[in-house]
């Protein structure tokens, strides 16, 4: 497996919390390992979109599988994801409306 620099990280991390699906994922995972069909029931996909979505998590390097004889678990790479996770959860953000207009029907900010 290759590290990355810190920008090549953050830019992971983005590009990561940018899907919600991937987002619940990650959420999911900061309390504690889980089997795919325990996440996908959980966060409400099907397994097929949920394994698609381990496979970027695992790309990105935020999830590893622990295989378990024919199963996998899952959970983050690095527990300091974890506290990442809860510091980004904690924020308050001031959304100015007027700088992006569509975000009630295209989904930005």
């Amino acid at each position: 497996m290759e590290a990355v620099v810190q920008r090549d990280a953050l830019t992971r991390f983005g590009h990561a919390l940018s899907d919600a699906t991937r987002t619940q994922i990650l959420l999911s995972l900061r309390v504690g390992p889980a089997y795919p069909s325990e996440l996908a029931e959980r966060i409400g996909v099907s397994r097929q979109i949920l394994s698609n979505h381990l496979a970027c998590l695992r790309g990105c390097g935020l999830v590893v599988a622990a295989p378990e004889g024919r199963r996998s678990r899952y959970e983050l790479a690095d527990q300091r994801i974890a506290t990442a996770l809860g510091d980004l959860l904690e924020l308050v953000l001031a959304v100015d409306p007027a700088c992006c207009p569509a975000s009630d029907t295209d989904g930005c900010c």
